[in-house]
């Protein structure tokens, strides 16, 4: 069973990546892994190492601390904990339509006073 903290910077990570608009894979070829291995840092069945998660957090933009924001208790927290952000940003990743998408993550953008980078 994966420790709940694993499971926390996994959804971060899917989080992070999916609002930069990276796939997997793109972030895989950064890293020189393949796509399955970021499937499970992100379902958090593997553990990522302090020097990755530093090439992540240099990757998606973000500081290292971004992966443990929200985290409260680890001997507490548990997996069925709903992430209402990653709802929203799947839900956004799933429109097709490109000019809806970009005009609804600049509301977001507008409303949370945050710019979201987008990835090359």
């Amino acid at each position: 069973m994966s420790h709940p903290v694993d499971i926390h910077v996994g959804r971060k990570l899917k989080q992070a990546r999916t609002l930069r608009r990276m796939s997997q894979t793109d972030v895989a070829r950064q890293l020189k892994l393949s796509f399955q291995q970021i499937q499970k840092y992100e379902i958090g069945s593997n553990r990522i190492a302090a020097s990755r998660l530093y090439d992540l957090s240099r990757i998606l933009q973000v500081p290292t601390s971004y992966f443990f924001e929200g985290l409260t208790d680890a001997d507490s927290a548990q997996e069925s904990t709903r992430d209402h952000g990653l709802d929203i940003v799947n839900a956004v990743a799933s429109i097709e339509d490109e000019q809806i998408k970009s005009r609804i993550v600049t509301f977001i953008e507008d409303v949370s006073g945050r710019t979201v980078a987008k990835s090359a």
